[in-house]
């Protein structure tokens, strides 16, 4: 229960999906967890109040990543209220526009490449920033998450595909870049989970027993298996560990693009 006790945790787009679940997993092991919405005031509360009813510690923010304003006021927000942070999750990000390259206008491109790969950048660089004021490198993390789709490619998503890949050479890079400094950067990267992203396809019983048919395990993911692997690489378990990517797809990945 007190794997992350003392820590201080961002987790970008909690308010629901994966990054709620990372939320209530890192603050039931000891994190202050800062949770973060765009849209949803009322589920960000929600995981709030969760929080504080089990006994731990959270504050929500509104914020959206891709807005590099934005950004720089949350962060300034949040060194005033908290000081240095230890902990940054990547989570926010939307689905591609299902939409072929020569029918995608600049405006879909955008919107997915702003919120999906820019938006872990001014993060990350914003939380970087706290870390070089304070001098607390060592023993800090940054886990993204990204998607099995960091590495296969489906036609109709470029925008999302070239952000994913994106995030996964990001996070190499960074991974290089503060590797002296014993701070690691790691990916995570879901298949198909079963959360409010992937309503289309939870909502359909025939849709869904298909692409459930698909996969190795026959069905689709919980957001608290994403949540344990994002645990692991923010312990001290981890230490020695950056610069990877650790799929949770059960094991659609290795079927490649045509499964």
């Amino acid at each position: 229960m007190d794997t992350l006790k003392g820590k201080k945790a961002i987790v970008t787009g909690s308010s629901s999906g994966i990054g709620k679940a990372i939320a209530l997993l890192f603050a039931k092991e000891g994190a202050e967890v800062v949770v973060t919405y765009n849209s949803g005031e009322d589920r960000a509360k929600a995981v709030v109040d969760e929080i504080e009813k089990n006994g731990g510690k959270a504050k929500a923010y509104k914020v959206n990543v891709a807005d590099e304003g934005e950004i720089e006021q949350f962060f300034t927000a949040l060194e005033n209220d908290f000081g240095d942070i230890d902990i940054l999750v990547n989570n926010a990000g939307i689905n591609g526009s299902q939409t072929p390259v020569e029918d995608m206008t600049t405006e879909q491109w955008d919107k997915v490449i702003k919120v999906d790969l820019y938006g872990p950048f001014f993060c990350s660089r914003a939380f970087l920033q706290i870390k070089k004021k304070y001098g607390t490198y060592k023993g800090s993390r940054i886990i993204n998450v990204t998607s099995i789709h960091q590495f296969i490619n489906v036609s109709g998503n470029a925008n999302y595909n070239a952000a994913k890949s994106g995030m996964r050479n990001f996070a190499y890079t960074l991974a290089l870049e503060l590797a002296s400094r014993e701070m690691t950067v790691n990916n995570i990267a879901p298949g198909m989970i079963l959360t409010p992203i992937n309503e289309k396809v939870i909502s359909d019983p025939e849709r869904l027993k298909r692409a459930e048919g698909i996969i190795p395990f026959h069905r689709g993911g919980k957001p608290e298996e994403v949540a344990n692997v994002a645990l692991f690489l923010a312990s001290d378990a981890s230490s020695y560990v950056t610069g990877s990517t650790y799929t949770v797809d059960g094991a659609l990945s290795i079927l490649g693009p045509d499964a």
